[in-house]
């Protein structure tokens, strides 16, 4: 009796909390705390962690920086108001240093652990890039372009400031040679150790620092990343040499700590080919090499090394999750260190590599930083809880992983997203989400814009068609010649299966997308007139046009094959503007006007056609200042309300009336 008594009276006070809740709004994701960048202590005691927060009077978002205990407690601000970026500990943990802006130069300055103020450690004369400390924490290698002389600097100011496009160090823009420092702690002087004209990428410091590797190439032609080569810099007598010859992009690489080997990433070893990137193991010294990660089929990013060398430690994406993983060096196996349905990325570790600070996140829980220990990773302490008002009072979509075989019997997984109130009766309209890449992924993460669907009513699907990462080789080159065909068709067999299952109105669907989602979905309106409305961002109508202006080498060397003039046929046939007499669909374009990935041209074109056709409905919004992605807070509202305001009008059949921003409320905390 006294158990129902009490059951009965929890119930009364849960169902008025949840009639509280209400749907979430494009504020709503302005408004959330955002992590910043983090990092842990070499000891693994404490952790530093940025907090990004809108200022919306400034039109911006804000990092502070926060220092809390590695077994979780009270937090306090550790970085003044001079902030910074790129923070990283010296391996003795002495120091924190990071970057800041002097007279519009990113320079280095020094914070110490046990507190005070940072001070400024570098004055040179271009902005500092990334960095490296040395092993024994009194140095710091860092990259850097070569300035102008003064007279270069008077002259480009007088008006001599034309751009040769294309001849070193230009590309498309205006480029620099650059070179690699090294400044002393102790004395401040600086050291330039390498010599000649390049463009470096990334680079590692040997642990007993007489050696440096970098990646380099000696032009800057937009799409011709493949003629980056890894060298090996030997500060004592100035020399390089050249370890790789092939026509492969390589990356991330890092010493091993026997000052002989060193692991970098790279697709392949001949040339560049549409794989994920795998892991490779190279002796410096005769340059052998041999891959390491074969058997993994997922995607690999943030690499951490263990100090006796035998294990490497990355995040891994498989399908939708993200968890951590380890590799054997050895024997090559890999292990899966954690088991989260969602994604837990890797952020740091400590020196030993026993504790590791990541970020957790899942489709309906925002994310967060957590702490564990490697021998008992399902230990996690959780550090923050920035958002506790997104659960607490808003209505989340409901969330599910789903699987369908498509046209030719390939399995296809997605994303579905129900409205929390859902019922299965017909009625619901039905949003297709088509993601970037065309190698992008949708993965189990906390998206709110979907959340925000949600609340509208609609149903979602988000489906990782062919072509996507993380499904192995053979599943991203599934679209390999044959973009706008087997993904496209991937996308309505999805969409089928929710018609068939009647969990949607089929008469009120539309499909939005970003990039190569704009891109695919530009396909969608011209192959069907099933969707009654249409968001097109950052998209690609003629891929002709786009070859010289925009990214073209994966269009060039995988997608469609070849070139304009020796493949006129095929960039003609997969370009959605050839076919825009096709489009009934109103359709909606969004683009930034910076954008140089997907140039803004390709929306005017699109629009255009459309708008000349006459047969579907049209805009185009263009947003000052924005690139591929959007930056400033006010453009990202604008955005999101233009595209909800647009889907409603051609799916509900009425003008949607957004939500006013109330400037007193942006604060959810």
């Amino acid at each position: 009796m006294k158990n129902s008594l009490l059951l009965f009276l929890i119930l009364l006070w849960i169902i008025p909390v949840n009639a509280q809740k209400r749907a979430m709004t494009t504020d709503d994701i302005l408004n959330m705390i955002n992590p910043g960048a983090a990092l842990m202590s070499p000891d693994g005691s404490f952790v530093i962690y940025g907090k990004s927060e809108l200022k919306w009077e400034d039109n911006k978002r804000e990092t502070t920086y926060y220092y809390i205990p590695a077994d979780s407690g009270e937090s306090y601000q550790y970085i003044g108001e001079g902030g910074g970026s790129d923070l990283k500990f010296s391996p003795d943990g002495k120091f924190i240093s990071l970057k800041r802006s002097v007279d519009d130069k990113q320079q280095l300055f020094l914070l110490p652990t046990k507190g005070g103020e940072a001070l400024q450690l570098s004055e040179h004369k271009s902005s500092v890039s990334n960095y490296r400390w040395s092993s024994d924490s009194k140095k710091i290698y860092f990259k850097a372009d070569v300035p102008r002389t003064s007279e270069e600097e008077k002259k480009y100011k007088a008006g001599y400031d034309q751009l040769f496009v294309d001849e070193p160090p230009n590309g498309q823009t205006e480029g620099n040679w650059n070179h690699i420092w090294v400044i002393d702690l102790e004395t401040k002087e600086e050291s330039r150790l390498t010599k000649g004209e390049h463009i470096i990428g990334g680079f590692d410091v040997s642990p007993d620092m007489n050696r440096i590797v970098y990646t380099a190439r000696f032009e800057n032609r937009r799409n011709q990343q493949y003629k980056s080569e890894i060298f090996l810099f030997t500060p004592a007598d100035s020399s390089a040499v050249k370890l790789t010859d092939n026509e492969v992009p390589e990356g991330n690489i890092n010493w091993l700590p026997d000052n002989m080997h060193i692991v970098y990433s790279a697709a392949d070893d001949d040339k560049w080919e549409l794989r994920q990137n795998k892991l490779w193991k190279m002796n410096v010294n005769d340059k052998s090499y041999e891959m390491i990660s074969g058997n993994f089929g997922g995607d690999i990013s943030s690499t951490y090394i263990k100090p006796d060398g035998k294990t490497i430690y990355f995040t891994g994406i498989e399908k939708t999750n993200t968890n951590l993983y380890s590799l054997n060096i050895d024997n090559r196996v890999v292990r899966r260190l954690t088991n989260k349905k969602g994604s837990l990325s890797v952020i740091d570790f400590d020196k030993n590599r026993s504790r590791f600070l990541y970020r957790l996140e899942d489709a309906v829980t925002p994310p967060d930083f957590y702490v564990a220990d490697l021998n008992k990773p399902e230990a996690e302490i959780r550090l923050t809880d920035f958002n506790p008002w997104i659960q607490d009072s808003l209505q989340l979509a409901d969330f599910d992983i789903v699987n369908w075989n498509s046209y030719d019997g390939l399995e296809i997984e997605g994303l579905l997203y129900h409205p929390d109130d859902y019922k299965q009766d017909v009625s619901a309209p039905l949003l297709l989400h088509i993601h970037g890449g065309p190698a992008g992924v949708f993965r189990n993460s906390f998206s709110p814009r979907y959340h925000v669907w949600a609340g509208l009513g609609y149903v979602q699907i988000a489906p990782n068609v062919r072509g996507s990462t993380a499904y192995g080789d053979e599943f991203l080159r599934g679209n390999m010649r044959d973009i706008g065909g087997g993904d496209y068709r991937d996308l309505m067999s999805g969409v089928d299966m929710l018609i068939e299952e009647n969990q949607v109105d089929s008469t009120k669907m539309a499909v939005r997308g970003w990039s190569y989602g704009g891109i695919l979905g530009g396909t969608v309106v011209t192959k069907t007139h099933r969707f009654k409305a249409a968001s097109l961002g950052a998209m690609v109508s003629d891929w002709s046009s786009e070859y010289a202006l925009g990214f073209n080498y994966d269009v060039r060397l995988w997608y469609i094959g070849g070139e304009p003039w020796s493949n006129p046929d095929g960039y003609r046939q997969r370009s959605p503007a050839t076919h825009a007499d096709n489009v009934t669909t109103p359709t909606l374009f969004l683009h930034g006007a910076k954008d140089r990935v997907d140039t803004p041209g390709q929306s005017l074109i699109f629009f255009t056609y459309l708008k000349d056709i006459g047969k579907a409905d049209t805009r185009y919004i263009k947003f000052k200042r924005e690139g591929h992605g959007f930056s400033e807070p006010r453009n990202q509202r604008v955005r999101d309300i233009e595209e909800i305001k647009w889907i409603q009008k051609y799916i509900t059949g009425e003008e949607w009336t957004p939500w006013e921003r109330k400037e007193k409320k942006e604060k959810n905390k």
